[in-house]
C-alpha cells in the first residue's frame, strides 16, 4: 500500500521530472546528426537493452499470458513507438520548450478519457472544470505567437504533432490502467521490445543505416535511451510503489518547467508571455482536476 511521501520520493519525483524535462533537450540535440525516425528506434533499442538487463539481474520472468502481450503491444506503440516520433518530427520544426510545454495536457487527456474508459474514474464538477480550464491552455499554446516562429511551413502541423503525441501517451496510460496484473518491469520490457520491431524496419526502410554522426548527437541518443527511455522507468516504478500514482502524477508539473529552462538556456530557444500564460492555465487547471472537491460529486 502506498504510504505518506518521504524526502526521497519528493527527490526521486523532482529527478524524474528533470530527467523528462531534459528529454526534449535531448531529442533537439539528437537531431543534429540523426533522422527523426532513427532518434525514436535508437532511444527504443537502447531502453529496451538498459531494461532487458535490468530485467535479468533481478530475475524478473517475462509474462506468457496472451492478453498481458496484447496490453503490451498496445502500451508499445502508444507510449513509445508513435510520440517517440512525432515528438522527433516535430522538434524540427518547433522548440523543445513548446514540445516540453505540449507535455502539460497528458493528465488532462487522461481525465476526459478516464471518464469514458476506466470504471470509478469519472470527471467531477472539480475534475470538468480543470479539464475545460486546461483545454483553455492547450488553446493558448497551439496559437500563434507562442515561442518564436522557426519559419517552417510545418510549424503548425508540428504543433498538432506534439500535441498528437500527448494525445498518445494519455491513451497509452489508460491501456497500462486496464491491464491486468502484471509485473511492471517485466511490462515495460514487453513495450519497448513491440516498439523496437516496429521502428527499427521503419527507420532502416525509410532512412537507411545512418551515417556515425559526431559525439553531440550521439551522446544525446545515448542519453535518450538510458535515462528519459530505459532507467527513468525503474525511478516511476519505484515511485508508484512506495508513494502510489497519485503522487507521480504530480511530475506533470515539473517537466514543462525543465524543458523550457533548459531550451532558453542551453539552446538559447526564445521565451515569450504568452508561453508562460500558456503554462500558467495548464497547471491551474490540473490544480483543479486534483482539488479535493475533485473526488466528490460526479459530474452529470
Amino acid at each position: 500500500m502506498p504510504t505518506t511521501p518521504s524526502l526521497t520520493n519528493w527527490m526521486s519525483l523532482i529527478a524524474l521530472g528533470l530527467i523528462w524535462g531534459a528529454s526534449f533537450l535531448g531529442i533537439a540535440i539528437a537531431l543534429e546528426g540523426f533522422a527523426p525516425l532513427w532518434v525514436a528506434a535508437g532511444r527504443i533499442v537502447i531502453g529496451a537493452l538498459t531494461l532487458t538487463g535490468v530485467a535479468f539481474v533481478l530475475r524478473i520472468r517475462l509474462p506468457t499470458r496472451p492478453e498481458i502481450w496484447a496490453f503490451a503491444a498496445a502500451m508499445g506503440v502508444l507510449s513509445s513507438a508513435l510520440p517517440f516520433f512525432l515528438l522527433s518530427w516535430s522538434q524540427q520544426h518547433v522548440t523543445s520548450g513548446f514540445a516540453g510545454i505540449s507535455m502539460a495536457a497528458i493528465p488532462l487527456f487522461v481525465l476526459g478519457l478516464a471518464h469514458f474508459l476506466v470504471p470509478g474514474e469519472r470527471l467531477s464538477n472539480a475534475k470538468t472544470g480543470g479539464f475545460v480550464l486546461g483545454l483553455l491552455g492547450v488553446a493558448v499554446l497551439i496559437g500563434p505567437g507562442v515561442l518564436a516562429v522557426s519559419g517552417s511551413e510545418l510549424e503548425a502541423l508540428a504543433r498538432l504533432g506534439c500535441l498528437a503525441a500527448a494525445l498518445s501517451y494519455a491513451v497509452g496510460a489508460i491501456v497500462t490502467r486496464r491491464c491486468p496484473d502484471v509485473h511492471p518491469m517485466a511490462f515495460g520490457v514487453l513495450a519497448l521490445w513491440v516498439a523496437s520491431v516496429i521502428m527499427l524496419p521503419a527507420a532502416l526502410w525509410h532512412e537507411g543505416v545512418p551515417s556515425l554522426p559526431g559525439p553531440r548527437p550521439l551522446l544525446a541518443l545515448l542519453f535518450l535511451g538510458l535515462l528519459p527511455t530505459g532507467l527513468a522507468t525503474l525511478l516511476k516504478i519505484s515511485i508508484i510503489r512506495s508513494a502510489g500514482p497519485s503522487f507521480l502524477s504530480q511530475v506533470n508539473y515539473h517537466v514543462p518547467v525543465w524543458s523550457v529552462l533548459m531550451g532558453v538556456l542551453i539552446l538559447s530557444e526564445e521565451l515569450s508571455a504568452r508561453i508562460l500564460l500558456a503554462l500558467g492555465i495548464i497547471i491551474a487547471g490540473l490544480m483543479v482536476s486534483r482539488s479535493r472537491k475533485s473526488q466528490q460529486n460526479p459530474a452529470t
